[in-house]
């Protein structure tokens, strides 16, 4: 999302911040947030909205509660070729890094795949943003314009053009279906 990330923190509702709590990345309101200083550490769950965790290994991965929130600021731009990204503070001067800056459509016959963890193949691919490149996060939408998920594009665009019909252009990452079949896990 880029530059866009000033949009998620500035909002006219009020100011939001990025929390880290357990390992996990919450987004919360300031205003739940001083509401939630009187709760000790050890008691408290959950925060706002979940938008990621820090692996094991210090990685950065994507929840699909983020989804809601990244979806509409994803814009055509530059951004590293990443999805995973080494642990870095959150503050105003190292905002999030730039990774959803790409679009991807599935074709109708190819959201349900997609919505049960599976890779978006060729054949269901419907568009894909000029100039994504080879393993660049990607937003995944459906032909409608509704976000189903996101991932990592297998191949670059000028590479989906002379692929093979079943071979994988996006690596699944999250999808909203993650909903239904991780429902006691998602905080």
């Amino acid at each position: 999302i880029g530059e866009n990330i000033q949009l998620l923190v500035d909002r006219p509702d009020g100011t939001y911040c990025f929390r880290l709590h357990r390992d996990r990345v919450y987004y919360v309101s300031e205003k739940l947030l001083k509401g939630a200083a009187s709760i000790p550490r050890d008691s408290l769950v959950a925060l706002g909205t979940c938008f990621g965790k820090f692996t094991k290994t210090q990685k950065f991965r994507l929840s699909v509660t983020a989804l809601d929130f990244l979806a509409p600021y994803a814009k055509v731009g530059h951004a590293p070729p990443i999805l995973l990204v080494p642990t870095i503070p959150f503050s105003a001067t190292h905002p999030l890094p730039p990774l959803l800056q790409y679009k991807v459509w599935v074709k109708p016959g190819s959201e349900q795949s997609f919505l049960y963890g599976n890779h978006v193949l060729k054949s269901g691919l419907g568009r894909i943003t000029e100039n994504t490149a080879q393993y660049q996060g990607v937003v995944v939408y459906s032909m409608a314009d509704i976000p189903l998920g996101f991932g990592v594009a297998a191949k670059s665009t000028q590479d989906c053009r002379k692929v093979d019909p079943m071979a994988i252009v996006v690596f699944h990452q999250a999808d909203v279906g993650e909903y239904v079949r991780s429902e006691d896990t998602l905080t």
